[in-house]
């Protein structure tokens, strides 16, 4: 029996649908071990007491309720939103800035933007480590240096809880801000150049045809940037835990640094796990509003 051409292209089209399964599963396995694998085992572990050692014993929502009773909850809330307040002044603005005056260089454009994006490419450790010394409470770190030059005290920027978390920011702000810098200059080439340089003619300066034409036209890409600075901010551990292990007097410990205590200083794994599963959908949830808000305000406007 002689097979038609549309039994041969169901025939090829069965064949490439089963090559195409045969490609991806090892990625599909790959990603489902070292991804979905530990959040389904965080969410079980979530309802148990565990130390790995012993055997796990299922509890329910005993976790929950010692971390919402635990009284270094509210301050491990209260300096992450004050790290995610001051990543947003500092960091927030600071890349579309640098992207715009990159869009202006006549030349040297893309040595700079390599410059921008090269915190990036670092080890997060070495460049924490990095900033740990620049920030020496001696006159021996970079910045009291500097102060000692311009015949300035020395300033314990770690060691006090006023200056600690700002510190830190500056630090995680330097390091992740060529990320957002690259994203800009990406969609500041989709930016209508014919208004733009029609306002440039017309005599309108930088700031002016950032704020009317720039601005506008960028607001999906600014608003999604906002958010993923805001999740990154929840997560922040790296910058706190290397530079101040937590202190002065808890003044830098996060959510993660208060997960990490948990489950690594007091071996209390289902707590940690628990915990983690209250901020990520803390996170979730505020991402979906967040995502429904501004989706209506860009539809009003």
């Amino acid at each position: 029996m002689i097979p038609t051409p549309s039994s041969r292209l169901r025939r090829r089209s069965h064949g490439e649908r089963v090559s195409t399964l045969v490609l991806a599963l090892p990625t599909i396995l790959v990603f489902g071990l070292f991804a979905w694998w530990p959040i389904l085992r965080t969410g079980v572990m979530a309802f148990q007491t565990t130390n790995f050692v012993n055997v796990a014993r299922w509890v329910g929502g005993r976790n929950f309720e010692r971390v919402l009773a635990d009284p270094h909850l509210s301050t491990a809330v209260a300096k992450t939103v004050w790290f995610m307040v001051l990543s947003l002044v500092i960091g927030g603005p600071l890349p579309l800035i640098l992207a715009t005056f990159i869009s202006e260089l006549r030349r040297s454009r893309g040595l700079a933007s390599a410059l921008a994006y090269l915190p990036v490419i670092l080890p997060p450790v070495v460049t924490v480590l990095l900033w740990k010394e620049f920030y020496d409470p001696g006159t021996t770190g970079l910045f009291n240096t500097v102060l000692g030059w311009l015949g300035l005290s020395p300033v314990p920027w770690l060691q006090t809880t006023t200056t600690a978390m700002p510190s830190i920011v500056v630090q995680s702000v330097w390091a992740g801000f060529g990320t957002a810098t690259v994203i800009y200059l990406a969609a500041l080439r989709g930016v209508n150049v014919e208004v733009y340089e029609a306002a440039e003619v017309d005599g309108a300066g930088v700031l002016r045809r950032v704020w009317h034409f720039t601005l506008p036209q960028l607001r999906g890409v600014v608003l999604i940037l906002l958010l993923l600075q805001v999740i990154g901010a929840f997560q922040v551990f790296t910058e706190p835990f290397i530079m101040t292990s937590g202190g002065p007097n808890r003044s830098t410990t996060t959510i993660m640094m208060l997960i990490y205590q948990y489950a690594f200083v007091s071996g209390d794994f289902g707590k940690a796990a628990a915990l983690s599963l209250m901020l990520a959908g803390a996170l979730c949830l505020l991402s979906g509003v967040y995502l429904v808000a501004t989706r209506r305000w860009s539809t009003d406007s």
